[in-house]
C-alpha cells in the first residue's frame, strides 16, 4: 500500500485502477471486521459547504481507526476572514495529518496540495466529489461481484457526481451513461478526459434521452437537480429535468437486476419518487453507509496505517 501513502486524492482520476481496487478491497475488509485501531492521527475537516454524510462519516471512520477530527470551521478561523489559503495551508501542514477539504473552487484544494506535505482528500468541490464515487463503486461491486462491464446510467444535472462517476467508473471498466437536459451537460474536459480513459467506445456516452439511456443499464443514479449554490434555480429547474426523474417507469426499461443509486440529500417526488426510492432495487442506504467504510479506507492507504 505503499504506492498511496502521502498521496493527495484531488480527482478520482488520480488514482488508477489498481490503486482503486486497493481502496475497495480495504473497505470491503474493513467493513466486515470488528478489529480496533489506535493509529493516534489527527484529521482536519475544512468544510466551507454544508455536509452531513461526508462530515459524520469522515469523522466516525478516523475515530474508528483510533484518530482525532478537528473541525476547521471557515467562519471560526482566519481562512474566513481571508487569511491566504497558502499560508493556511502550510501552518495546518504542521499540525494535521491528513485534511478533507470540501469547498467550491476546484483550485482551493489544489493551492492546499501544493503548499502542504499531508494528504489533502477532495470531500467535494464544484468539479468533482471523488470520495462519493469510492463508496457508489463499493456499492456496486457488493451487488454484483464486478464493476466491469456494468453499465451505469445517471439522470440530471451534469454536475460534479457526474463528473467523478464518468472518470471512476471508465477507470473502473464500467459503461456510463450521463442523460441531462440540454444546457446542462457534463464538463466538456471531463468527457474528454474519459473518452481518454476508455477502452471501448460504449463506456462514455452522453445523451439527451433518458428512456434510450436507462435501458438495460444495471444502475440507475441521480443527484438533486440544484447543487448547493445553485438553490436559486430550483423552482425553473423543475419542469426541465421532469423526463429525467427516477421513477418506475424508467426503472422498468432498465435491467432486472439494476440497482438506484443517489447519493443524498434526496428531494423525494423531485429527481426521485418514494416508490423507487423506498423499493427493493434501491440500495442508497447501503449506499450512504459505504462512505464511512471507503474513506476509513481511503485515510489508512494515504496515511500509510495498514498493509491488510
Amino acid at each position: 500500500m505503499s504506492n498511496l501513502t502521502g498521496r493527495d486524492l484531488l480527482s478520482i482520476a488520480d488514482l488508477n485502477q489498481e490503486e482503486i481496487n486497493t481502496v475497495l478491497n480495504l473497505a470491503a475488509d474493513l467493513k466486515g471486521s470488528k478489529e480496533k485501531f489506535n493509529y493516534n492521527k489527527t484529521l482536519g475537516l475544512l468544510f466551507y459547504k454544508a455536509s452531513t454524510r461526508t462530515r459524520v462519516s469522515f469523522s466516525v471512520a478516523m475515530y474508528q481507526l483510533g484518530g482525532n477530527v478537528i473541525d476547521l470551521n471557515p467562519s471560526r478561523t482566519q481562512v474566513g476572514r481571508g487569511e491566504p489559503l497558502e499560508d493556511t495551508a502550510r501552518v495546518l501542514d504542521r499540525y494535521l495529518d491528513i485534511l478533507a477539504i470540501r469547498t467550491f473552487a476546484q483550485e482551493d484544494i489544489q493551492t492546499f496540495a501544493d503548499y502542504s506535505n499531508i494528504p489533502i482528500i477532495n470531500a467535494l468541490t464544484d468539479l468533482e466529489h471523488p470520495c462519493q464515487i469510492l463508496a457508489d463503486l463499493q456499492t456496486i461491486q457488493e451487488s454484483f461481484g464486478t464493476l466491469e462491464g456494468i453499465t451505469m446510467t445517471y439522470l440530471g444535472d451534469g454536475n460534479n457526481v457526474a463528473h467523478s462517476l464518468l472518470l471512476g467508473g471508465v477507470l473502473m471498466g464500467m459503461n456510463v451513461r450521463i442523460a441531462t437536459p440540454e444546457g446542462y451537460l457534463p464538463n466538456l474536459d471531463i468527457v474528454k478526459q474519459a473518452q481518454s480513459l476508455a477502452t471501448r467506445p460504449e463506456q462514455v456516452t452522453i445523451t439527451n434521452d433518458a428512456k434510450a439511456a436507462s435501458e438495460n443499464a444495471q444502475v440507475l443514479y441521480t443527484d438533486v437537480w440544484a447543487s448547493m449554490g445553485q438553490e436559486e434555480e430550483t423552482a425553473q429547474r423543475i419542469p426541465i429535468f421532469q423526463s429525467y426523474q427516477i421513477n418506475q417507469e424508467l426503472v422498468n426499461l432498465a435491467d432486472d437486476s439494476a440497482i438506484i443509486l443517489h447519493c443524498l440529500p434526496a428531494y423525494r417526488e423531485k429527481e426521485i419518487t418514494t416508490e423507487v426510492m423506498e423499493g427493493k432495487q434501491s440500495r442508497i442506504w447501503d449506499q450512504a453507509e459505504n462512505r464511512m467504510h471507503a474513506q476509513k479506507a481511503l485515510m489508512a492507504c494515504l496515511l500509510g496505517l495498514t498493509d491488510t
